[in-house]
């Protein structure tokens, strides 16, 4: 069969045996560091007995093919769209009128965050909710990222991927939906409401994209204030020497990433510990086989270099675009977890976004369609409700 440029083709994820078999030699032969004596675990990085502990799962109890047929239980294509072969879920949803919705990742996370929350805005009837409240849900991986990965593409900050998103969903058919995203997704997401707002009818955040410096306009003057002073240095101080990384030499660190599945693991992991509701363990909010899967998509794709380009397109291509010189003035929502990495005060964000929607809930982190799937769908829910 003919195929016709920018129609969507079915895809379907399938590891060689030969890959697989590659890994398993290369984690059989992972060279360890030792680690500096007299300091608690995970202060200077991943913990040398937790990574062993998930080497050991990742070779002797991860199923990668039983993974796999769950990945596959998404439905997945693939489209040529702004000089890439993007990768997307596309799940039609099953209600009277169902809203498109693009919902964007971020790094180091990809699509697989999105499996649980999919159903959940798909079919809200199956859960005891609205068929009203129903979405046709587009979750692209970002151009670049795993499966919308090739050797020698070009590298696109985050605006340029919202453009190609828009582009999708034009090609999609879909000429009037919402968009929804965390960590880069949210970047995404505010960027197609600035420079697609004739199409995009609402943004969903739970992360706000705004500068990292202290406001303009901070006196202190409120306990809100303060604590938000207070996060932000500590961000800036003690947490941002891999955005540094990225965003400058991404390609020197990506030799090693590539290359070293173990370094790999604990270079992603590291994060999904730090920014999440875990209370120090991992496994109090995701399974192994979730946080490998995650890991596998970077690993076996080759994609984590690549995954770098918005942080190099930050520091010397795509300024922080929020607050810049136009407010999105589209309707915005919010929704703050408590472990997420920065929680601005809506004072602060009401000087970027024109927020309609803004809820604060008691647990769950950075990392909110994998941790809190059921809260961040309702919430979703409830602000587009409204829009559509």
């Amino acid at each position: 069969m003919t195929e016709i440029p920018g129609q969507p083709e079915s895809f379907k994820l399938c590891v060689g045996d030969g890959a697989v078999l590659d890994l398993r030699e290369r984690l059989q032969r992972t060279r360890w560091p030792d680690e500096p004596p007299g300091i608690a675990p995970w202060k200077t990085g991943t913990d040398l007995a937790y990574l062993k502990e998930l080497v050991a799962y990742w070779l002797n109890g991860f199923d990668w093919r039983a993974q796999e047929r769950r990945f596959n239980e998404m439905r997945q294509q693939k489209v040529e769209v702004g000089g890439f072969k993007l990768h997307l879920v596309h799940e039609e949803g099953r209600g009277p009128r169902p809203l498109p919705l693009v919902l964007s990742h971020g790094w180091p996370g990809s699509v697989w965050e999105f499996h649980r929350l999919i159903p959940l805005l798909t079919d809200p009837e199956r859960f005891g909710a609205d068929p009203a409240d129903a979405f046709t849900v587009v979750a692209p991986s970002l151009p670049g990222y795993t499966l919308s990965y090739e050797p020698g593409q070009p590298r696109l900050g985050a605006l340029a991927m919202g453009d190609v998103f828009a582009e999708l969903m034009a090609q999609l058919g879909y000429h009037r939906y919402g968009v929804q995203g965390g960590d880069w997704g949210a970047f995404i997401s505010a960027g197609m409401g600035l420079r697609h707002a004739e199409r995009v009818v609402g943004a969903h955040l739970n992360l706000l994209p705004l500068r990292r410096e202290p406001p303009e306009q901070v006196t202190s003057e409120t306990e809100e204030m303060r604590a938000y002073q207070a996060e932000l240095a500590h961000w800036v101080r003690e947490e941002t020497g891999y955005s540094a990384i990225q965003g400058t030499k991404p390609q020197t660190v990506a030799y090693g990433l590539t290359d070293s599945p173990a370094g790999l693991a604990a270079w992603v992991l590291e994060k999904f510990r730090g920014w999440s509701d875990c209370e120090g363990d991992l496994d109090r909010c995701f399974t192994k086989d979730d946080l490998l899967t995650n890991v596998m998509l970077y690993w076996c794709t080759g994609a984590i270099g690549s995954s770098f380009s918005p942080y190099y397109a930050r520091a010397h291509e795509e300024p922080w675009p929020l607050p810049g010189e136009r407010r999105v003035e589209m309707s915005t929502g919010y929704i703050s977890f408590p472990k997420d990495i920065l929680h601005p005060p809506r004072a602060v964000a009401e000087q970027a976004f024109n927020i309609q929607h803004w809820t604060v809930e008691e647990r769950g982190g950075h990392f909110a369609a994998l941790e809190q799937p059921e809260a961040l769908a309702a919430d979703i829910r409830a602000f587009f409700r409204p829009l559509r």
